[in-house]
């Protein structure tokens, strides 16, 4: 029989007590609902009636791209002109068609033209993937009714409100439905809703008992009804409708929807009516518009754009004053221009008219200060930068075969700036599997394999032995050798042993294994242990016929876990029926394998409020147990004054456990008699068949009775697995500065012990717990939620303990009230004084709006990073979204900026590729403005100089080549090239990375100490080589410089002296910047010598200059080396000043590997890498410092209690 048949016969709502109870219309009745927000109105199986209002709803069809074919065109002109220096030039390139411009129209519009184009192109392809995806999303089939009971296939977006669906095993549901049916006989189906609220752990749907019979298509064939239902909303936990059918009315709740884009899992086949399609459905309701995002350097440079403008404006007003004053005051005596035959341009006795004139003139002239070139140079820059990650074999997974991409290159120098990371839970930092490590079983613990939290924490240690300098005294080498005994302890050397790995058992202790339990002083309370691990529980068995072996269907992964403990130990599921489950034991006092079979009399599951699962069974024996397992401080608070036997011991365990990052829960039981059972089993029926809104209360205040007095058995604990590697990433992205938060659709326990996973929490931490009371009125919640943030502040802001660390968790209950706009700054208030934040059952939209507050609120930048369609939102709404290409479809990748295949890869990205990127962009940009100041302001000189006439000193081919070819290659070069230190080094430094979001390399000191500098030049350039030549022989026959002569040089000392520059700004250099610096210097002199070899018709005055003027003049050459000396002099003091004074922390490591003293010094080197360890609060680092001051305490204690006793006289 199929796996499907065997679990199809098993009527599993029976298994639940709390969540899956069918209502009936005897029972509930309907909702009752009238007024807004409850109008929709769904005609089952009639698809011509949903064809016309007001029937007629939204189409099926979904877009999640950022332009269409009718706003393409506005929009992204509209994103390009919010660009300064675009407008700038687009007013210039409008000017350029009257006679007052100084450039012809061509040379004005084409660069215009070709940068905004460029931009325009990048941004359509981009939004091209997205539209694509949107294809293959929309044209998704699913089998439909098409009537007379026969389906068909059609494609998602097709699909009406209405309309009959089945949909298949492993399928995605294409719209929200309301269940039918399925293959189960009674109606319950397996959902997986990870793309929508992040868990894999399996959710239990339920059909209306009326709609069960509907299981087959010719079910269908006269089937109608009415859904009348809540609007479309965006709650994903919550619905509200009516099911009219057969002349009776049934309630409708969240349990019979299934919500498009979560998945059928381990049932044949369900079917539905569509109740919500396309944009009305749930997770489109969570989707956010896909923004503009620009980076802080890009919107910074509108600002410098400004400065840069303000200092035109300036210039070209003083320009056009002097020009006034020199038409009316002096043009009447310049007789050879003709001022009485003149246009009013030069009109003597219109010298207003004149200077306006003139101002647009120099307006055009003087625009070599606004770098247009810049936004072309930074788009190279950054596809080459975003090849690079593409490139990056570090950030390549060999298992997925993905690489690393850069899905957009806006946001690279971003990536070095980030303040907080807004990260997913499952898929992103775990791989949801846990496995069984340890336990602790009637006060004896068990279980020799070291967690990952020990063996970094034994690693460290002895990382801090070899530092230190152990042969100071005798003493501190006996504590040293101590300390060696320790660490020993903590790893086994039963670790050594290789063993082939079991998914979901890591356990290793002979004690246990093959029996030996048999042999231990407790060996009836170690079987009870085991058969309550294989006993309660819900899972489902599946027998692998290839391997022989059972595997487990369970609702979570620890439960998965512990059956495969079980399993292991000799006590194997491995049947369930309606009533009862039955246990393979291997192992028994007789020496023979049994079967045995455990009758289930009652079963209270586990939910975040109770925290705890019990079991009533019935054993072969007649024997009434209870079995339970829950959350230490809940079972503890339940033991009897006899059942607190093991307490001490496993409370001593279970603190151990927990500092070794484990996940913990408590085993307890107690024995029945058959009156104490009957008289509570008639009050459990009782409460469990009543109707009304005190059921629940009831059936808790009844489970209540029961759970109690019961006798403490043992503890267990269970490593969640971690995707490899995310200890140490979010380790190293703590050093660097960086504050991390989950945003997670699991509930607050699992989050938490993920919390204790990845070192977020750790033992010690000082949990600050964010809960909303039940009340129905809305202002009495918000009151009490303020009150315990307040509280909260005003705790942790009297804490005086400096190595105390506080951590916010909150659910999304809460958070509903909590980011209402007059609560949302005091809740912020209080999240950013926490040095982890955890936000358990959120919706996709709350993920979303913490995005959007902590990135508003702080001011700051954010990452969001995930792997589901439930993340798309953060993902969309941070600064910076990175997606996970992982097993959950590509919605997460769509939408991002950057996309990895593993959590891991973060690390890579922002502390080597974010460090280099900001680092490259921010000197870039700086030394852009720099050599366009130095060069534009002597145009302004020059033209001060000549009488504020509009006359350029360069010739205009000079000024075309400035940004194309001498200047540009060398900027490029600098941009994708550069780095202050090695990928080693970032990775061994972590907190170099903290440079980048305090803007050390881009704030306005920096920006106007360039400016300055530019400033500087253009003053040496020009005065200095006026200075040299205006009044002394330029060449051995006495002729003094002309214009050409003065202009050509001092554009020779401009290409030098920027060059130089540049080449004094890099400290990494290959041949690639050695080309393109002095390859530029050398292209200067190619093509003035092949310019001036042309004829005098196309060269003009530039005609032979070179060869007959410039080259054979030594004050060429003398003013060309003087001035490139002197414009560089004061960077040069002032780095060398800085070096030596004032440090950075990439200065010091710079000089190290120059002196290459890490080699020759590695005691040295060692102890710089652990001085730039930052002192975290978060992250394996600040764990295993925790670790070693408490080992180190204990150490003490022993060392003073041995000093204290002393040694035993010899006799």
């Amino acid at each position: 029989m199929t796996r499907v048949g065997i679990r199809a016969k098993l009527r599993l709502s029976n298994l639940y007590t709390f969540t899956c109870l069918r209502p009936r219309a005897t029972e509930e009745g309907a909702h009752s609902f009238d007024g807004p927000g409850y109008s929709r109105i769904v005609l089952c199986n009639q698809p011509l009636m949903h064809n016309k209002k007001p029937f007629k709803y939204r189409s099926n069809h979904v877009s999640t791209t950022k332009y269409n074919v009718f706003t393409f065109l506005p929009k992204a002109l509209y994103e390009q002109f919010h660009r300064v220096a675009n407008l700038y030039f687009l007013g210039a390139a409008i000017v350029s068609f009257s006679p007052l411009s100084p450039f012809t129209a061509e040379s004005m519009v084409a660069p215009l033209v070709f940068v905004v184009g460029l931009s325009m192109a990048k941004e359509a392809l981009e939004d091209w993937q997205r539209f694509m995806q949107d294809i293959k999303v929309n044209n998704r089939k699913v089998k439909f009714h098409k009537g007379e009971g026969v389906f068909g296939n059609r494609s998602w977006k097709k699909l009406r409100v209405g309309d009959v669906v089945k949909v298949e095993k492993d399928q995605f549901f294409p719209a929200d439905l309301l269940l039918l049916s399925s293959s189960y006989e009674d109606g319950i189906c397996y959902v997986e809703t990870m793309n929508l609220d992040g868990e894999t752990n399996l959710k239990v749907k339920r059909a209306l008992e009326v709609t069960l019979p509907l299981n087959e298509d010719e079910a269908f064939k006269n089937f109608t009804g009415t859904i009348k239902c809540e609007d479309p909303n965006p709650s994903l936990y919550t619905f509200i409708g009516n099911f009219e059918y057969s002349d009776e009315v049934y309630a409708l709740d969240p349990s019979q929807i299934l919500l498009r884009d979560s998945k059928l899992r381990n049932t044949a086949f369900v079917y539905g009516i569509v109740i919500f399609t396309g944009h009305d459905s749930k997770v489109m309701k969570n989707a956010t518009k896909t923004p503009s995002k620009r980076s802080k350097i890009e919107r910074k440079m509108d600002y410098i754009i400004y400065v840069l403008f303000s200092i035109l404006l300036m210039i070209s007003f003083i320009s056009s004053i002097g020009f006034a004053v020199k038409t009316k005051f002096e043009m009447p005596h310049w007789w050879y221009l003709q001022p009485k035959n003149t246009d009013d341009y030069y009109n003597p006795k219109r010298p207003v008219l004149s200077g306006i004139g003139h101002l647009i003139t120099a307006l055009i002239l003087y625009g070599y200060l606004i770098p247009i070139s810049l936004y072309v140079s930074i788009e190279v820059v950054k596809v080459l930068q975003a090849t690079f990650i593409n490139k990056d074999i570090h950030m390549y997974d060999e298992e997925t075969g993905n690489p690393a991409q850069a899905r957009t290159s806006n946001l690279n120098e971003e990536l070095g700036q980030v303040d907080t990371i807004l990260s997913d839970k499952t898929g992103t930092l775990t791989c949801n599997q846990m496995d069984f490590l340890k336990c602790s079983i009637a006060g004896t613990a068990y279980g020799v394999r070291s967690s990952e939290v020990e063996i970094a924490a034994a690693q460290q240690m002895a990382t801090d032995l070899e530092d230190q300098d152990v042969e100071r005294s005798t003493d501190f080498r006996q504590k040293g050798k101590q300390l060696e005994i320790e660490l020993e302890s903590v790893i086994s050397k039963d670790e050594m042993v290789l063993k082939p790995p079991i998914k979901g058992f890591s356990f290793q202790d002979s004690c246990l294994m093959e029996g030996n339990w048999l042999n231990e002083p407790n060996a009836d309370a170690i079987m009870l242990f085991f058969r309550i691990l294989a006993i309660c529980h819900t899972a489902v068995p599946e027998l692998n016929e290839e391997t022989g072996s059972y595997t487990y269907e369970s609702e979570s992964p620890d439960e998965g876990a512990f059956l495969v403990a079980a399993r292991e130990f000799g006590f194997e599921f491995f049947k369930r029926t309606q009533s009862s489950v039955f246990v393979h034991e291997r192992y028994s006092a007789s020496g023979q394998a049994t079967d045995r079979e455990f009758k289930i009399l009652n079963m209270l599951e586990f939910t975040s409020k109770r925290k705890r699962m019990t079991v009533i069974v019935r054993n072969e024996e007649g024997q009434i147990l209870l079995l339970c397992k829950g959350a230490d401080s809940v079972i503890f608070d339940r033991l009897s004054k006899n059942g607190r036997l093991y307490e001490e011991d496993t409370t001593r365990h279970l603190n151990e456990y927990a500092e070794a990052g484990l996940r913990t829960l408590a085993l307890a039981y107690k024995k029945l008699g058959e009156s104490e059972y009957s008289a509570w089993n008639d009050d459990f029926q009782k409460a469990k068949t009543s109707v009304g809104a005190d059921r629940e209360r009831m059936l808790e205040n009844v489970a209540e009775m029961m759970e109690r007095d019961l006798i403490l058995i043992g503890a267990t604990a269970v490593e969640d697995k971690l995707q490899k590697g995310v200890p140490q990433c979010i380790d190293k992205l703590a050093q660097a500065g960086l504050k991390i938060w989950v945003l997670t659709g699991d509930k607050t326990e699992t989050a938490v012990n993920i919390g204790y996973a990845c070192s977020l929490l750790r033992q010690g931490m000082k949990q600050v717990c964010i809960t909303a009371i039940n009340s129905d009125a809305r202002e009495v919640v918000k009151e009490d939620i303020l009150s315990q943030i307040t509280k909260a502040s005003q705790m942790i802001k009297l804490e005086k303990d400096s190595h105390a660390a506080f951590a916010l968790i909150v659910d999304g209950k809460t958070l509903a009230f909590a980011l209402d706009d007059d609560m949302k700054r005091h809740f912020l208030f209080l999240a950013v004084q926490c040095a982890s934040v955890i936000c358990c059952r959120v919706s996709p939209k709350q993920k979303a709006l913490v995005t959007r507050l902590v990135k508003e609120g702080t001011g700051k930048t954010t990452l969001a990073i995930g792997d589901g369609a439930n993340d798309v939102g953060m993902i969309k709404e941070a600064d910076i979204g990175v997606g996970i290409s992982g097993v959950e479809g590509m919605q997460a990748v769509m939408a991002s900026d950057f996309s990895i295949a593993q959590f891991r890869f973060l690390e890579r990205l922002l502390v080597v590729h974010g460090h280099w990127c900001y680092k490259r962009i921010a000197q870039m940009v700086c030394y852009f403005f720099y050599k366009n100041i130095a060069f534009g302001l002597t145009l302004f000189y020059f033209e001060a100089f000549a009488g504020f006439s509009g006359q350029s000193v360069y010739v205009d081919w000079y000024m075309l080549l400035f940004n194309v070819v001498l200047t540009s290659l060398p900027v490029i070069s600098l941009g994708a090239f550069e780095q202050d230190v090695s990928s080693e080094i970032c990775l061994q430094f972590p907190a170099l990375y903290k440079q980048g979001p305090k803007n050390l390399f881009f704030d306005w000191y920096k920006i106007l100490g360039w400016i300055g500098n530019g400033l500087y030049s253009s003053l040496i350039v020009f005065f200095l080589n006026i200075f040299i030549f205006y009044d002394q022989a330029f060449c051995a026959g006495g002729q003094t410089a002309d214009m050409d002569a003065l202009g050509t040089t001092m554009f020779t000392c401009i290409i030098w002296a920027l060059n130089c520059q540049i080449a004094f700004t890099m400290s990494h250099f290959t041949w690639i910047q050695y080309l393109f610096i002095w390859g530029s210097i050398i292209m200067w002199y190619l093509f003035l010598f092949v310019y001036g070899m042309l004829s005098p018709t196309t060269s003009g005055n530039v005609y032979q200059l070179l060869v007959e003027v410039l080259a054979p003049a030594p004050s060429y050459w003398m003013a060309t080396l003087l001035v490139t000396i002197t414009c560089n002099l004061p960077y040069l003091a002032h780095i060398s000043y800085q070096r030596c004074f004032h440090p950075l922390d990439h200065h010091i490591i710079q000089e190290i590997k120059y002196y290459k003293k890490d080699v020759e010094d590695q005691r040295m080197w060692s102890r710089e890498r652990s001085k730039a360890r930052e002192k975290t609060m978060i992250g394996f680092t600040a764990r295993v410092d925790a670790k070693i001051r408490q080992l180190k305490v204990k150490l003490q204690r022993k060392h003073l209690s041995s000093e204290i006793h002393g040694p035993a006289p010899s006799s």
